[in-house]
C-alpha cells in the first residue's frame, strides 16, 4: 500500500513539476519531455498506422499555390492541361483542386504505383532537390510525372526530374487531412538560409 502511496504521490509531484511549476527549469524538461513523446512515441506511431515514413509533410514552396479563384486559375493554367487530355471538368474534381499554399501541412498515406491515379497529390524523394517534393500527378501511363500547380519552368511547367518518378521515390499520397499554415514554426528558422526569392508567403 505504501508503495503505492509513493508511486501516486511521485506521479503527482511530476505532474504538478511539469505543468504548474513556472520555472525555466520546469519549462526545459517539459520541452525535453515533449520532443521524446513526438520523436520516439507519437511519430513512429503514426508512421506505422499511414504505412509511410513520412506521415505528415510540410508545404515548403508555392509552387502549388492558386493566387486566384479556380475560374481565374484554369484561365491562366488550364491550356497546359487540357493539352495533356485533363479537361477543366475532371481538374475542378481532384484532390484539393484550389491548391495549397506554403506552410499547409499533410496527412500522408503510403502508397505504391498502383494506387496512385492522376489528380492525386503525391509525395517523392527529389535527388536534385535534395527533399521531399509535393506536387499533383498527370500522367500514370508507362511511368508516373507530376507538376507543380503554380510552376511555369522554361515554358515546360515541368522540372526533368518529375516526368519520369520511380516508385521506389514514392514517399506517399497527401489525404484530405490539412492544417492551414501550422508548418510556418518550424519553416520560420530556415527562411534565412533560402533563396531569397523563395522565401516569405506566397503571393
Amino acid at each position: 500500500m505504501s508503495r503505492s502511496m509513493n508511486v501516486k504521490e511521485m506521479l503527482k509531484k511530476t505532474w504538478n513539476f511539469l505543468w504548474k511549476d513556472d520555472s525555466f527549469l520546469s519549462w526545459i524538461v517539459f520541452m525535453v519531455v515533449i520532443f521524446i513523446f513526438i520523436k520516439f512515441i507519437f511519430f513512429p506511431s503514426i508512421s506505422f498506422l499511414t504505412g509511410t515514413s513520412l506521415p505528415l509533410v510540410i508545404v515548403e514552396s508555392c509552387s502549388m499555390y492558386h493566387n486566384s479563384d479556380f475560374e481565374t486559375w484554369w484561365d491562366n493554367y488550364g491550356d497546359w492541361y487540357e493539352s495533356h487530355d485533363i479537361s477543366k471538368e475532371e481538374f475542378s474534381e481532384f484532390s484539393v483542386s484550389n491548391g495549397f499554399t506554403k506552410g499547409d501541412i499533410f496527412l500522408v498515406l503510403g502508397v505504391n504505383k498502383d494506387n496512385v491515379e492522376i489528380g492525386d497529390v503525391i509525395i517523392f524523394q527529389s535527388g536534385e532537390f535534395g527533399r521531399p517534393i509535393i506536387h499533383r500527378v498527370v500522367k500514370v501511363d508507362d511511368n508516373i510525372q507530376t507538376k507543380g500547380d503554380n510552376n511555369n519552368i522554361d515554358g515546360s511547367e515541368q522540372f526533368p526530374f518529375e516526368k519520369n518518378i520511380a516508385e521506389s521515390s514514392i514517399i506517399g499520397k497527401a489525404t484530405g487531412v490539412r492544417i492551414p499554415l501550422l508548418g510556418w514554426i518550424k519553416l520560420i528558422f530556415y527562411e534565412p538560409f533560402r533563396n531569397p526569392s523563395e522565401r516569405g508567403l506566397c503571393k
